[in-house]
This record gives C-alpha cells, sequence and structure tokens, in this order.
C-alpha cells in the first residue's frame, strides 16, 4: 500500500466539513481535503491543519487518487442540489468498492434515492446525519449513519472514533439502517431540538413577564434546573446566555430581535408527521412560532390594534413557581421526545429500515445539540420494550407524568389567564389530554364527514372495519364515498 495514500477523504472546508476533518486527522487518520475554491483549500492547509497529517486538492481527480481503497469520501456541504453535483464529479474517478457519505443535512428522501442510484453503479452512498455544530464537529458529534449495508464495515469504526462518548464511555455513533434511515433520524433529532428550545424560551418568557425575575436570577434557575432532570446542552447553554453581558457590560439576552430564522429540518419533521400519520404537535408548533416570530411587523401592528394588557395571575398552592415551571418544561419534553420516538418508529416499519429506537436515544446522550441524562431513561424504556407503541404507555414516564401533571396544568392556565403565550407547553397538555381521553369528539366530524361528503363511520355497536353512510336528510342516495385514509 502507498504510504502517502489518505485513510480517507472530506469535501467542503466551511465550518462543520473543516472541523470535523481536524476532528478526524487527530484520531490518528491521514485526510485529503478539496474544496471547491482553491483559496478556502489553502487558507486550511496553511492554517488550522498546518503541521498535521492532511493533502490539500484543488483537483478533484487528483483528490480522488491520493485516497487509499476502497476510497471513503465524506461531503460536507449544501443538502440538495449540490451535494448531486459534487457526485457527479466524483463518479469518473470512482471505482466499485468506493464509499460516499452525505454529512450534511439533505432530506432522507435524497439520500434514499442516492443509495439506490450509486448502488448500480457499486458505489456504496451512507446518508449520515452528524449534530453538534461547530464544537460538536472538532471535538466529537453524535452521528446517525445508514445506508448501503456494505459500508458499514469501513466506515463506521472511523466514525465511532471521532464520535463523541457518552458518561459510560460509548460512542455516540451507531448505524441507524438502509435507505434514508440516517438523514431521517437526523430530521427528528432537528426536530425535537425546534421543541426543546421553544420549551426553554418559554420557560423565560414566564419568569421574565410574570414573574419579573432578573437575567442572573433566571439564570440561576436554570444552573439549578441543569443539575436535575433538565440536564442538558440547552438548558447549560441559556444559562450562559442570560449571564452574557456585552462591552457596554448590558446582558446582550435584552438586545437580541425577537424573530427567530430556521433552515428547514423543523419543516421536514413536520411535513413527515402529516404524511405518516403520526401527531407532532409541540415540534408543529415550535416550527410555527418561529415563523409567526419572523412577522415582526404584522405583530406589532396586531398588537397596537388589539392593545393586549398582561395581567399576571399568581401562582396558587405550595411550591415555589419556578419548581411548577421546571415540571411544565419536563411534561412538555416528555411529549415532544414521545412524539419523535413514534414517527421515527413509523417510518422504519413503513421503509423496512430495522431502525434501534433504544439506540438513537443512546448515541443522542452527547454531542449532540439535545444531548441530556433525560436520553438514558427513554434507552433504558425502549430496552425494556422495543416494541413500545409510545414513550408514554412505560411505566417509568408515567410515573413522571403524574407527579408533573398538577403543576403542568397550573402553569398553562396562569399564562392563559394572563395573556402570556406559551404555545409549545399548551400544545403538549392539549396532546396528553387527547391522547388519554378514551372518548373524542371525532363521532361528530365522522357525522359531518358523511352527511356532506358520504364519507362514512364506523359504529360503536359494530366491529371496527365495517362502514357505513347514512341518507340524512333523506333526499340523498345510498351511494357511498370510497374508504381511504392519508
Amino acid at each position: 500500500m502507498n504510504s502517502n495514500l489518505s485513510n480517507i477523504g472530506l469535501i467542503g472546508l466551511a465550518v462543520m466539513g473543516e472541523n470535523l476533518a481536524l476532528n478526524i486527522e487527530r484520531n490518528g487518520y491521514r485526510v485529503s481535503v478539496y474544496n471547491r475554491s482553491g483559496e478556502t483549500v489553502d487558507r486550511f492547509i496553511n492554517g488550522r491543519a498546518k503541521g498535521k497529517n492532511f493533502q490539500g486538492f484543488k483537483n478533484i481527480e487528483e483528490f480522488v487518487a491520493s485516497i487509499e481503497r476502497p476510497r471513503k469520501i465524506i461531503l460536507m456541504i449544501k443538502a440538495g442540489g449540490p451535494v448531486d453535483a459534487v457526485i457527479q464529479q466524483l463518479l469518473p474517478y470512482l471505482e466499485k468498492g468506493d464509499i460516499i457519505m452525505d454529512g450534511g443535512n439533505s432530506n432522507y428522501t435524497d439520500s434514499e434515492r442516492r443509495v439506490e442510484e450509486l448502488y448500480e453503479r457499486g458505489i456504496y452512498f451512507v446518508g449520515s446525519g452528524i449534530s453538534g455544530g461547530e464544537e460538536g464537529a472538532l471535538n466529537g458529534p453524535s452521528i446517525m449513519p445508514g445506508g448501503a449495508a456494505e459500508a458499514k464495515e469501513h466506515i463506521l469504526p472511523i466514525l465511532e472514533k471521532i464520535s463523541a462518548k457518552a458518561k459510560d464511555g460509548t460512542p455516540c455513533c451507531a448505524w441507524i439502517g438502509g435507505g434514508g434511515a440516517g438523514h431521517f433520524v437526523k430530521m427528528v433529532h432537528n426536530g425535537i431540538e425546534y421543541g426543546d428550545m421553544q420549551i426553554i424560551s418559554e420557560a423565560y418568557f414566564i419568569m421574565k413577564k410574570l414573574l419579573n425575575y432578573s437575567n442572573d436570577r433566571m439564570a440561576d434557575i436554570f444552573g439549578e434546573w441543569n443539575k436535575g432532570k433538565l440536564e442538558s446542552y440547552l438548558v447549560e447553554i441559556t444559562e450562559q446566555i442570560l449571564r452574557f453581558r456585552d462591552k457596554d457590560g448590558n446582558h446582550l439576552i435584552d438586545y437580541i430581535l425577537d424573530a427567530a430564522g430556521q433552515k428547514g429540518t423543523g419543516k421536514w419533521s413536520v411535513i413527515n408527521s402529516l404524511e405518516f400519520g403520526i401527531p407532532l404537535n409541540l415540534i408543529s408548533t415550535a416550527v410555527y412560532e418561529r415563523s409567526l416570530s419572523a412577522l415582526k411587523d404584522l405583530r406589532e401592528k396586531a398588537a397596537a390594534l388589539y392593545n393586549p394588557f398582561l395581567v399576571p395571575e399568581p401562582f396558587k398552592g405550595s411550591g415555589n413557581p419556578e419548581h411548577k415551571i421546571e415540571n411544565a418544561m419536563y411534561a412538555s419534553k416528555l411529549v415532544s421526545y414521545a412524539q419523535g420516538f413514534q414517527l421515527i418508529k413509523a417510518a422504519s416499519n413503513e421503509h423496512n429500515w430495522g431502525i434501534d429506537l433504544a439506540a438513537v436515544a443512546r448515541i443522542w446522550r452527547g454531542g449532540c445539540i439535545i444531548r441530556s441524562a433525560f436520553l438514558g431513561e427513554i434507552s433504558n424504556a425502549l430496552t425494556r420494550n422495543p416494541d413500545l407503541e409510545n414513550l408514554l404507555l412505560d411505566e417509568f414516564f408515567k410515573k413522571e407524568i403524574e407527579q408533573a401533571l398538577d403543576d403542568w396544568r397550573e402553569v398553562v392556565s396562569v399564562c392563559i389567564i394572563s395573556g402570556l403565550p406559551i404555545p409549545a407547553c399548551s400544545s403538549s397538555i392539549n396532546y396528553f389530554h387527547s391522547l388519554t381521553t378514551k372518548v373524542l369528539p371525532a363521532n361528530m366530524l365522522q357525522a359531518q364527514r358523511d352527511f356532506f361528503g358520504a364519507h362514512t363511520f364506523e359504529r360503536t355497536d359494530r366491529p371496527r372495519g365495517e362502514f357505513y353512510h347514512e341518507n340524512w336528510t333523506g333526499e340523498g342516495g345510498t351511494t357511498a364515498s370510497t374508504v381511504y385514509a392519508v
């Protein structure tokens, strides 16, 4: 074997790609890098990569030739068309058995297609979610690879080595499944991330607007929460954000405009929840709240028109308000994760991916943005019962919800009466109430659908699966609409 050959190649030297390349090299691998801009390659090789085990290339043919076989090439570029374009540039120089791994936030359907298209040419494609941001890419992210099974033995040892390690030392990386499984799981991860961030923001809003707490006091509270059941990366950085002061000595958080951005993976989660028929209430609400926050001018007009008056409603009963808010956050978080894992399970069953849900929870314990101690309990629940339909049916989580329920209801009630919007927390408790209500008003919905469209209904006094149509007005016919579901 040519000792000058690299063990692996990486294309795309933006923030994530550059840091991931440094991570790979630091873990004992020789790395070839290529970027569309030659200046970017020069800057990296003469900067952060200087003196390290890298080879930089401005010619893609030379880049491919520099990597040992089977070639393992990681793409860290913008999702969509750019990924397909780079694959087409690589193909003339690849050989059967070579591996391409897309580490960006690609839509899982694109990964499904690429696995099939490249497999026909003898090339193995892996679509891998990578979470942890800039710091995670450099020091150890959570990695979610999936795709052509033949690539697993070649790529997985490297990914496990560079991934974050949980507190018990296990790698935060696991083979997710075939096709687009890796990117689907990363998509749901990002949807849960949207939900977690919205829940935390609402807790901050309650303490700021209803309790009139200072930023420093709220920072102390988030710091305490991070020592308990809400321990997580996002709670940790929220404490740091609340303490941070700019060069003028002011709390920066008070000067940041309330208009949030998004890049699409949260939206994809919501779209797929509709496709698979899995309620994703909290995450959907979090996505829509970002959209609503971005309509800053419209909100200012509406606020001036309606002149809403915030009348703080006091918290009642024993216990301090912070503890009640903590319980409301925790219960809402339980709902969000229950919905997210149910969506992964539905997609895995539909596509025959065979995703190990307990393993997914384990690899999210470190490195990724939603990393938290809480995920260990999810892994335990799914290990006890791999066929668990919904996390809220597990005995541990049943106990947790029951302990938090009174506070959860009180927090939502107080905010609604006060006029303070906490849409994610409200959405989650409504999901819980609907899930645990044996009889819902959907009988009226079915009667309405049958009345105006002959869409039929089932009866409580007949077996499931038998459908009936009623001539409600005495003027209609007996012909019923075709029964189908979307």
